[in-house]
């Protein structure tokens, strides 16, 4: 499970949550800073990522597009990277089931 953060979130993540989502990035990591959402959405897809966003605009290319990719939509508002990555942690089981499920494409979690 191979987690893509988006520009919103902090870089650092993809090293935080390593033990559970290795081989994880930042789109910084992969040049993409600034980047249009539809130009990280097709990195994700080409590259089996899962896209985690606090962007709502993820969220609706989600709903048109359906997967691959999958996206992690975070409901926190204005957080710290601590909050986000205790998060994920919480909810590590319950992004496993979404990503063996085929025919889901959007994860909420607040």
């Amino acid at each position: 499970m191979k987690l893509l953060f988006d520009e919103n979130l902090s870089p650092k993540l993809p090293h935080l949550l390593a033990d559970l989502f290795p081989g994880s990035l930042h789109v910084r990591d992969v040049g993409m800073k600034a980047t249009d959402d539809p130009l990280v959405w097709d990195y994700a897809k080409d590259n089996g990522f899962m896209i985690v966003s606090k962007d709502a605009d993820m969220h609706d290319l989600s709903l048109v597009f359906g997967n691959p990719p999958k996206v992690i939509w975070l409901r926190l508002g204005n957080c710290s990277t601590l909050q986000v990555e205790n998060l994920l942690r919480r909810d590590v089981d319950v992004i496993k089931l979404f990503y063996e499920d085929e025919y889901v494409s959007l994860l909420a979690l607040s």
